[in-house]
């Protein structure tokens, strides 16, 4: 996978004028794939001598040092951001949610704004399905420039009335060498997993990903022998009735909890899954494809020209078809052997 650099990528000043200034946004509730993307940013456009602040909530500061990549830190407090994009050339905002406050906080102020659109939201109904579409109409009008993740969110920017709307294919940054290289039979043994396929999802414990749909799955999987292990790396809302099915069901599913060795975990694991409802370009989707894990994903959002035939697609919402492909590729060596390469 490859991507060109995008949105706040801009030429180094040149000798005896002041650096450009750009201000990367994230909000509350950023994912993963966003943190990841801005601290990406960050690097690079403060190797071309742009200067670089980052406005994010603490905890992401911690655990993705944006200063340590050359940026400077600022909380998401609403007077930081206004302080912060006083003095920028750009703002480019991670999220509908962050653009909404960079938006607010430039009021007044002629600095281009930048909204990429990462597309991890659910789609909702009823009045929060209304807010949420009023919340998307102010920000894709407020951009100079609106960035999908995928050709769906382009369309979905356009509709709410982007004035510019580009697609921006941004692949998960490749982890440090040697990341995935824990030996997987220790990784097996320690999630007990030794004689058994050892399936993987990542990702938050929230309801568009799906997992009550793979627990319905898991219950159709469970009679094989031996039993898959399914294990779920991730903390969210959702881990309390998780817990409580998989109990009183009886399901082979564990869940990890929050992990910082999930690349390791994925490297050890037969299957990768992707049980989402909606989502643009999933990190586990991209991690996957690049380490050459087998992937059975729904075809939602960016998912399917991401993978092209690289993985195993079936309908979102649908247990039955998903318990089947799973099935399927454990009993077909072959067929997971062509799709780690094609992922590749």
């Amino acid at each position: 996978m490859s991507s060109s650099p995008v949105s706040t990528s801009l030429p180094a000043q040149p000798y005896g004028r002041p650096p450009l200034r750009t201000v990367q946004v994230l909000g509350d509730g950023a994912g993963a794939g966003s943190c990841a993307h801005v601290r990406s940013l960050a690097t690079g456009l403060a190797a071309r001598g742009v200067r670089v602040t980052v406005c994010a909530p603490v905890q992401a500061e911690g655990e993705y040092d944006f200063t340590g990549a050359g940026a400077e830190f600022a909380p998401d407090a609403v007077s930081a951001l206004r302080a912060a994009c006083a003095g920028a050339d750009v703002v480019h905002a991670h999220g509908v949610r962050a653009g909404l406050r960079a938006a607010l906080a430039m009021r007044g102020r002629r600095v281009p704004l930048v909204v990429s659109w990462h597309g991890d939201g659910p789609t909702t109904a009823g009045a929060l399905g209304r807010l949420s579409r009023m919340l998307e109409r102010h920000v894709a009008r407020a951009a100079a420039v609106v960035l999908g993740a995928s050709s769906d969110l382009v369309d979905l920017a356009r509709l709410r009335g982007a004035r510019d709307a580009r697609l921006a294919p941004v692949a998960v940054p490749a982890g440090p060498a040697g990341a995935e290289a824990a030996d997987p039979g220790k990784v097996r043994a320690e999630l007990g997993a030794v004689e058994r396929p050892l399936l993987i999802t990542v990702g938050s414990l929230v309801p568009h990903r799906g997992y009550s749909l793979l627990l319905d799955a898991a219950r159709e999987w469970r009679a094989l022998e031996p039993a898959p292990l399914l294990v779920i790396a991730g903390e969210g809302p959702l881990r309390a009735e998780l817990s409580r099915r998989i109990q009183a069901e009886g399901l082979p599913v564990r869940l990890l909890g929050r992990r910082r060795d999930a690349a390791q975990l994925l490297a050890a694991a037969d299957l990768a899954v992707l049980p989402s409802r909606r989502v643009a370009r999933a990190l586990l989707v991209q991690e996957a494809l690049r380490v050459g894990v087998p992937l059975v994903a729904t075809a939602v959002g960016g998912v399917p020209e991401l993978v092209g035939e690289g993985a195993v697609l079936v309908p979102p919402g649908n247990a039955a078809a998903l318990a089947a492909a799973v099935t399927g590729l454990l009993a077909d060596p072959e067929r997971r052997a062509a799709l780690a390469v094609a992922g590749r």
